[in-house]
């Protein structure tokens, strides 16, 4: 059952977040992973031309493959983050646009070789609308790949999370869990030739791994 997704307050939260979370002097970097130099890189991606990031948060990622001469454009919905990124990063040749994701892609005109998400907007987005959009917005050949926390064992799709602690002004989202096997079953549903998703797990013994998802449209 859908959960009741309030766009207004999860974009507060998510500027709030960007108030905290941004940092002026921080340089592009790519890594899928919580843990920074460990798991694969952006070769998951191939060899795209041009690259939608969605959720795409810091920016650091996107200014990383605009700086390898790839058309890269992020979509966010706080627009405290995109201006951040714009400023920031102005330099790269990365495009940021505020939006919500499924409006976004809904109303986008433009194709991808790539779209991608690292802990974005694939984990706070209901799959069954999500995948579908994507699937329309990627050339013929092109991957959709996205990482974020693996589900905890028996929590199954969408979960409540608030921002910060347990005090204070009451904002949340919604995070989605699956296990592999479900992800893999969801982008096939929404039109993707294959699928393939894992779990990688922590450079240390019982730390949290990373869910990593690879789908190619052709």
């Amino acid at each position: 059952m859908p959960v009741p997704h309030d766009i207004a307050a999860e974009t507060e939260l998510w500027d709030t977040f960007a108030e905290s979370a941004f940092r002026q002097d921080a340089q592009p970097a790519f890594c899928w992973t919580q843990y920074p130099g460990h798991g694969p890189g952006p070769e998951l991606l191939g060899d795209p031309r041009s690259v939608l990031e969605i959720g795409c948060g810091t920016g650091r990622a996107l200014a990383y493959l605009a700086g390898q001469g790839i058309r890269a454009q992020g979509v966010d919905l706080s627009s405290v983050m995109v201006g951040k990124c714009t400023e920031r990063w102005a330099d790269t040749g990365a495009a940021f646009v505020r939006g919500e994701v499924l409006d976004y892609l809904a109303a986008c005109a433009d194709s991808f070789d790539a779209i991608y998400s690292i802990f974005g907007a694939a984990w706070f987005t209901d799959p069954n609308r999500l995948f579908p959009l994507v699937r329309a917005r990627l050339n013929d050949g092109g991957v959709f790949v996205f990482s974020h926390p693996p589900a905890i064992p028996g929590a199954y799709g969408p979960q409540g999370m608030y921002k910060g602690g347990f005090a204070g002004k009451a904002m949340f989202t919604y995070r989605y869990s699956y296990r592999p096997a479900v992800w893999e079953r969801l982008l096939i549903r929404a039109g993707f030739t294959s699928a393939h998703a894992t779990v990688l797990h922590a450079p240390q013994p019982d730390h949290i791994g990373t869910l990593i998802v690879r789908a190619e449209a052709h």
